[in-house]
């Protein structure tokens, strides 16, 4: 099949670029009109805090969506006639936004608690109709510009909540990367339309695939930074697998091929790679479905459009663009070329040699490293990040750093308490938890009951004194939970449900980091039966697999004691340290799973290649690294300092998404595929290839290496066409 596809995308060239010319410039443009809606919440349907949800849609509906804040300060306190004047307009108009149910000023009775001790900061308190993650577009921006124009005189205005929470749009990491990948590729190829190429595809997927997950950004909840990620990841991707086709296509050009069948053998050798390892990128981002977060589906998804995208475009595209470039491929060198080494001459060839004669120090040595690297990783804590990581140029950071200095950490991070109980029954339960509440550690404020127009039901806010994503909230709610609420209404028809923002991020955090072993395994175990049915053996991908998850848990580690415990993050720009985020982990072992795959196959094949020619286990490994060992590096580069590239952009998520997974290439890479690779498979020397003959019966064939003669398919399907023609 990938012959065929590759003959007809070479002799259909100018139809083929045209096409996707048009998809480019029809998904930009449908992408530009329609807009995007990226959601800044999460939720789960079966917690205690969506059970809240429910509750107060039904019977509070004026308070069922989220809640805002129109933080204010001034110098002079907030209390000066000019400044409530200014002020109170404000609310006026807000509260006649389209969406928005109530604004409690801080001027009213009611609002008297949201005025802090100092006098020089205050909040009002707006109310939406719906939750965060789908409130219009429209309708934020009108606050904001209404927020705007009403600076001034001192008075320094910020919003707080997340749907204030402002896009982190593609910055000036996205050209970083692809510069720095033109770079390692002119090294690579010497030529700058060898260079050129790779770099093309990857702007063709990213540009299509960023256009889809703005539309899906209608369909299903996607949080703000997908663009971000689907874009370091395209980038990252689709320069890799158009190095690998390229780079086999000009070995197929050396070797005196023509070029249609130097494309084609390229296709049908390094493209079997590229498929295999996209495909498997994305089943395993598909796999992220089984978590049951919408917030994750939206992540995963777009993502994995963004991969597949990426994919189709070096199966199709390249190979009409190859064909333009036919054998001028290497026309505008920017370096002489050289007569390749024999292979026994090659630094990689030796290096092998170097291990092999030293295969246990190499193999301990190599292991130590990693495990080092992975300690962190025991203290991992999983948790949402509040708005206190966002850049300072954000307005919900400054609300936050307004309110956590006037009124407390808490304040940002509100608990409601949702109370359910028979009609007409009696409140003083309610007063009792109150009570209590107002005695319980760790709570600095206690506001209600508040009775729900029906009579049947209530709300108490309690406002922590620690921040939304500390340790102390997280007990305080599991506390509130377990110990206090029960006892309060023990013997009473009363049921309360701890619910908003910050405990459904808590009840999210906790269901994910409950699925992510389970997910882990799920890949692992597919990995492990992807390389036994290709290679055809038990130890190799026993190894591989143990190896992935050695390269995986060093990145953790990195990426825990930087953004968590705070070994350099100043360097890297980091605003707050605290937990990571439950979904980075997931996304890092999906997209890292597959990526690894790629190299695993690259290298393997080879040697398992080499191998079945010679007999020869050790020759085999040498010969093989030797082989890959260029290309593997020069890809892996490009990864690292793509993905290392967004470490300069602001939000924090994508900082540790891309020191995460440049951390993880790396090591594979160097660690893994240079040194623990040929050091066991020399330990283990003709054991590698042992597979039981009762299991070879029932275990399907996977065949990566190239398919039929090229020469015998070509001939076919130019029989075809002049059949067709002559028809």
């Amino acid at each position: 099949m990938l012959q065929r596809l590759a003959a007809w995308c070479y002799r259909r060239r100018r139809s083929v670029v045209v096409l996707w010319i048009v998809a480019l410039v029809a998904v930009s443009v449908i992408g530009s009109n329609v807009g995007s809606t990226f959601s800044q919440g999460f939720s789960l349907n079966d917690t205690e805090s969506a059970r809240a949800a429910q509750l107060l849609a039904t019977r509070f509906p004026a308070r069922a969506g989220d809640e805002g804040q129109i933080v204010f300060a001034h110098a002079g306190g907030v209390d000066g006639a000019a400044v409530q004047a200014r002020m109170e307009k404000l609310f006026a108009e807000v509260v006649r936004v389209p969406g928005v149910t109530s604004v409690l000023s801080p001027y009213a009775a009611d609002g008297a608690r949201q005025i802090a001790r100092g006098g020089d900061i205050a909040y009002a308190t707006v109310q939406f109709d719906r939750a965060a993650s789908k409130i219009p577009d429209s309708t934020i921006t009108h606050i904001r510009n209404l927020a705007d124009d009403a600076k001034g005189g001192g008075v320094n205005i910020a919003l707080g909540g997340k749907m204030f929470q402002e896009p982190g749009g593609l910055g000036p990491a996205e050209l970083i990367g692809i510069l720095a990948a033109v770079v390692i590729l002119l090294v690579a190829f010497g030529s700058l339309l060898a260079m050129g190429l790779p770099i093309l595809i990857a702007l063709f997927g990213i540009g299509i695939g960023l256009g889809f997950v703005e539309l899906l950004s209608h369909t299903i909840a996607t949080p703000d930074f997908a663009t971000q990620l689907a874009s370091m990841i395209g980038i990252g991707v689709g320069i890799d697998y158009a190095l690998f086709i390229v780079t086999r296509y000009r070995q197929g050009l050396e070797e005196g091929f023509e070029p249609e069948h130097a494309i084609v053998r390229a296709i049908d050798t390094a493209g079997r790679a590229v498929v295999f390892a996209g495909c498997t990128v994305v089943i395993s981002l598909l796999g992220l479905f089984l978590m049951g977060v919408d917030f994750v589906n939206g992540m995963a998804l777009g993502t994995s459009i963004t991969v597949a995208i990426v994919m189709l475009a070096s199966i199709t595209l390249l190979p009409a663009l190859l064909g333009f470039a036919g054998r001028t491929i290497d026309r505008f060198s920017v370096r002489r070329r050289k007569e390749p080494k024999p292979r026994e001459q090659t630094m990689w060839y030796r290096w092998s040699r170097v291990v092999q004669r030293r295969p246990w120090p190499a193999a301990i040595g190599g292991l130590v490293f990693l495990l080092v690297l992975a300690i962190p990783l025991l203290s991992m804590r999983l948790a949402f990040p509040d708005a206190g990581g966002n850049p300072t140029t954000d307005t919900t950071r400054r609300a936050y750093d307004l309110v956590a200095d006037g009124f407390g950490a808490g304040f940002n991070g509100p608990l409601v308490l949702a109370a359910e109980f028979p009609k007409g029954a009696d409140t003083s339960t309610l007063d009792k938890l109150a009570t209590r509440l107002e005695h319980t550690p760790d709570i600095a404020a206690v506001v209600g009951p508040t009775v729900s127009p029906s009579g049947d039901a209530a709300v108490i806010r309690v406002i922590p004194k620690s921040s939304p994503q500390s340790v102390a909230t997280t007990d305080l709610v599991g506390t509130l939970r377990d110990d206090v609420i029960p006892a309060a209404v023990q013997g009473s028809d009363v049921q309360v449900h701890v619910g908003g923002l910050t405990a459904s991020s808590i009840d999210v955090s906790e269901r994910l980091a409950a699925r992510l072993p389970i997910f882990i395994g799920a890949v692992l175990i597919l990995s492990f039966l992807l390389l036994m049915a290709v290679f055809r053996s038990l130890l190799v991908p026993l190894k591989a697999v143990i190896m992935n998850l050695l390269s995986i848990g060093a990145a953790y580690g990195v990426v825990v004691a930087i953004f968590e415990w705070g070994w350099g993050s100043k360097l890297l720009g980091v605003e707050q340290t605290g937990p990571i985020a439950p979904f980075v982990p997931m996304m890092m072992f999906a997209i890292l799973f597959g990526l690894s795959m790629d190299y695993e196959v690259f290298l393997l094949s080879r040697i398992r290649e080499e191998y079945d020619r010679t007999g020869d286990n050790a020759l085999a490994v040498a010969d093989g690294l030797a082989s890959t060992a260029r290309v593997i590096t020069a890809a892996a580069l490009i990864m690292v300092t793509v993905f290392g590239s967004f470490i300069l952009g602001d939000a924090t998520t994508i900082k540790l998404f891309g020191l995460g997974l440049a951390t993880a290439i790396l090591v594979d890479a160097t660690v893994v595929r240079m040194v623990l690779v040929p050091a066991t498979m020399e330990l283990l020397g003709d054991r590698n290839w042992w597979f039981p003959r009762w299991l070879d019966r029932i275990i399907p064939r996977l065949h990566v290496e190239a398919g039929p003669d090229v020469d015998a398919e070509l001939a076919r399907l130019t029989a075809e066409e002049s059949a067709r023609v002559g028809g």
